[in-house]
């Protein structure tokens, strides 16, 4: 390795390994001396563990600020008891549970023929997939986002009004807390990069759109086939990746609108075949 600081560049995993090394007890001389050890130059470790202690520091600070704030209801499923939930006569599977961030992943939420039709009744209408515009509270193509997207009134058809209903019984909370049904096509090398779903208060836009329903507070991504490379809905911040397996669906909720929920997420590139995912947004009031 070359000992010139412009030929060592910093990576999130050297940074990750300097904040376990540092939360494990070992003290900024010991890092160094570790760092030059493994032929770390002396001005690119010295430089790298300033930045990244001192970014930890404002990490730790801002989540205590975080905490402090007033926590949001979310939706919870009831899990105790049986792996298996009975929603309104359909048998769903937890197949994995998280704490932080809180995230449910479920077997067998759509049946492969509810997956196959809603698709079919998605199709005619994709259109290039938009986000929210935060300074506006409107909507905007974003480069971050690179799907093909439509979006269900609620209730629009009688399968949309059986998934929206399995929904609110699985996660118990009310229908009109729901926006409506969104379906996205991911083509090969199409995206969505990492962001959260919540508004972010700072940012103009977010009273606007606040005034439909308030704060987003969770989110059910159902897959809708399995594509045959890529496509992962991954957590940076907590280091989780899921893959998408048709007929399940993935739950993550969020108290407050706040990084230190951890909920930071995206799709990963599809590689091979396509991605037809649904999703549905949670809301703290009524949806309108």
């Amino acid at each position: 390795m070359s000992d010139t600081p412009t030929s060592q560049a910093v990576t999130e995993e050297l940074r990750r390994w300097i904040v376990s090394q540092a939360e494990a007890g070992c003290g900024p001389d010991e890092l160094l001396a570790s760092m030059r050890a493994s032929g770390w130059a002396e001005a690119v470790a010295v430089q790298a563990l300033e930045d990244t202690l001192r970014r930890r520091l404002d990490e730790i600070a801002a989540e205590r600020r975080a905490a402090a704030e007033p926590r949001l209801e979310v939706p919870e499923p009831a899990l105790a008891g049986s792996a298996v939930l009975d929603v309104g006569g359909h048998a769903v599977r937890l197949l994995a549970a998280w704490r932080r961030p809180r995230v449910l992943l479920f077997a067998g939420f759509l049946s492969d023929a509810e997956c196959d039709a809603l698709v079919a009744e998605a199709a005619p209408r994709m259109l290039r997939s938009e986000t929210v515009d935060t300074a506006t509270g409107g909507s905007e193509v974003n480069p971050a986002r690179t799907s093909d997207g439509m979006f269900f009134a609620r209730g629009e058809t009688p399968l949309i009004d059986r998934i929206e209903r399995r929904i609110a019984a699985l996660l118990r909370w009310p229908l009109e807390r729901g926006e409506g049904l969104q379906v996205l096509r991911y083509r090969p090398g199409n995206e969505y990069r990492a962001h959260h779903d919540y508004f972010d208060p700072a940012q103009p836009g977010t009273a606007t759109v606040l005034q439909r329903g308030g704060q987003r507070v969770g989110t059910l991504l159902m897959y809708l086939n399995t594509p045959l490379a890529g496509g992962a809905t991954h957590f940076p911040d907590a280091g989780l990746e899921v893959l998408p397996v048709k007929g399940q669906a993935l739950f993550f909720s969020y108290d407050r609108p706040h990084p230190a929920t951890h909920t930071l997420h995206g799709g990963a590139p599809v590689t091979a075949g396509e991605k037809w995912v649904a999703t549905k947004w949670l809301r703290e009031g009524v949806f309108v």
